[in-house]
């Protein structure tokens, strides 16, 4: 029935459309009688514009060919004269039939008795009985309701409609399989590279690694200050964590040294302790391990950072006892205090070195020059020859000023109306005494002034050895001061540790910290997939292309 319906190709033949019945009524006019003359200026009536109006209508409506042949064949039936197929489909409508309605195509299907019948069209003859000339089975122009054997085939062709439908399904299926496929093989890669390792991670870190302990300590680098401070901008770092960053960074530097990796090992064996069968295979260091070995796994426990704002030194000691990681973190503390000792040690060696030369040399000096003007005091026999001469010149300043008092008493005795003579003779006696010891005094004097004329070298060399001891004896003080100046500076120097959070033992592991880790670790191995994915689909394009 569907065949029926569908109107296929193998369809006979359409029948020639039929005159009208009124012209075929209607007899032909003779030969001879002339035709009348077309009517001039006659308009068409208001049915004949509403008909026209109407199959242009249907002609717009896009009607395809076999839905046109099926309105004419269903016209046939129904015995209307039509004149064309879109002239069928109106009346079938005028009279309320719906050509393409499925019950009015079945209808199509008649016996094979009336098959010939329809197929004349209405206005015609019926056609002869068999044995009249027709054939016993004449061809069915319709599908058939009835079935045949052999010749009821289903038809091999399919709606373009019905065959793209198919063919967009049929896509569909296969772009949802490969899409199913394409996310199983993601999923596989991503529990392959992704998921596993993580797992394994997340095993070794919560079930496998050996607990780790960690002591903390925190210390700064301070150097000695003086009451004064130096003057300038060098003393506005004073105090601060800047006048000691250099130190701070040699001590940091000196702590994750092989140096100390050795001084640890041999001090409290760094390298016995981890490789301790207990640990775990992954943080032991194994049997015979070289000291590059050692010094990874140092690095990696002993951690240490530096605060530049605050030149304060943070230092972290992880093993696998809490004892014996405090224990090294005493032993590296004493090993810094030992190192910021040595860095200034030069420094100060070398102020106090020079300081003390000279000190020395001025004190040979000082000694050499006293030994000499002590000689030549011995060679001339006096000790000060210009002493001596200064001091007889006193003491006849002292008698010449006496005199002059006694002068004065005298005339002031002598001026009275009866001066007491025996006060006056006291007085006169007193003058001449003094008058005579001032004589001999001058005497002397000018005698030890011509003593030391012929003396004269002497006592330039007795003059010369007097200045230089007290030169050197100056010199010697300056020496000494300096000396002490430099002392101040040498200990201005110094600079030791002072220990802001002393390292105790630890009572809980650190380490490993196997969420943390675990999400690290699984953070890692994705961003190792999508490098690797994305630089395989960049390829692949690249090659595609």
């Amino acid at each position: 029935m569907d065949n029926a319906a569908s109107g296929d190709g193998a369809a006979a033949p359409e029948v020639p459309q039929e005159a009208p019945k009124a012209a075929q009524s209607t007899p032909r006019p003779a030969a001879s009688t002339p035709p009348p003359e077309p009517a001039q200026g006659t308009v068409a009536s208001a049915a004949e514009v509403a008909t026209d109006n109407t199959i242009d209508a249907i002609r717009k409506e896009g009607l395809t060919g076999r839905q046109l042949r099926m309105a004419r064949r269903v016209a046939q039936k129904n015995g209307l004269a039509v004149t064309s197929d879109f002239d069928a489909v109106k009346q079938l409508r005028d009279r309320g039939v719906d050509p393409f309605q499925r019950a009015n195509i079945l209808e199509l299907v008649v016996p094979e008795d009336t098959a010939s019948a329809v197929s004349a069209g209405p206005g015609m003859d019926a056609a002869p009985a068999a044995g009249a000339g027709v054939p016993a089975n004449p061809k069915i122009q319709l599908p058939q309701t009835v079935p045949a054997p052999g010749q009821n085939r289903p038809s091999t062709e399919v709606n373009p409609a019905e065959r793209r439908a198919s063919e967009i399904h049929k896509i569909q299926r296969d772009i949802a399989k490969r899409r199913r496929l394409r996310v199983m093989m993601l999923f596989s890669r991503l529990a392959f590279f992704v998921f596993l390792p993580t797992i394994v991670a997340g095993w070794y870190f919560y079930v496998i690694a050996t607990p780790m302990y960690a002591t903390y300590s925190e210390f700064v680098i301070q150097k000695a200050e003086s009451g004064t401070g130096p003057p300038g901008l060098g003393g506005l770092f004073q105090g601060t964590g800047l006048a000691t960053q250099q130190d701070s960074v040699g001590v940091q530097s000196y702590l994750q040294s092989r140096d100390a990796l050795n001084r640890l090992d041999q001090d409290l064996g760094f390298k016995a302790h981890f490789s301790d069968p207990d640990i775990d295979v992954i943080q032991r260091l194994p049997e015979g391990a070289s000291t590059e070995d050692a010094f990874d796994l140092y690095k990696n426990h002993v951690q240490i950072g530096y605060d530049p704002t605050e030149g304060l030194l943070k230092m972290e000691v992880i093993a696998a006892d809490p004892q014996v990681s405090m224990n090294f973190s005493e032993a590296l503390l004493g090993y810094a205090e030992e190192e910021v000792d040595g860095l200034t040690e030069r420094v100060r060696e070398d102020q106090m070195a020079g300081a003390r030369d000279s000190y020395e040399e001025a004190e040979v000096r000082r000694e050499e020059s006293l030994k000499e003007w002590i000689a030549i005091q011995s060679e001339v026999g006096v000790i000060d020859a210009a002493g001596e001469t200064g001091a007889l010149v006193q003491q006849i300043a002292q008698l010449e000023s006496q005199l002059i008092d006694k002068e004065l008493e005298l005339i002031s005795l002598n001026a009275a109306r009866r001066p007491n003579q025996a006060r006056v003779n006291g007085v006169e006696s007193e003058i001449s005494g003094l008058r005579s010891i001032i004589s001999r005094l001058k005497s002397e004097a000018t005698d030890a002034g011509s003593a030391s004329g012929s003396n004269i070298d002497s006592n330039t060399r007795l003059r010369v050895a007097e200045e230089n001891y007290n030169f050197q004896t100056v010199m010697v003080q300056q020496a000494l001061q300096q000396m002490e100046t430099a002392r101040i500076e040498a200990n201005r120097q110094v600079s030791y540790i002072s220990r802001n959070v002393e390292p105790i033992a630890p009572d809980a592991a650190a380490y490993p910290k196997a969420f943390e880790n675990t999400i690290l670790a699984f953070l890692i191995f994705a961003g190792v997939y999508l490098m690797f994915s994305l630089t395989s689909s960049i390829l692949r394009e690249q090659v595609s292309s």
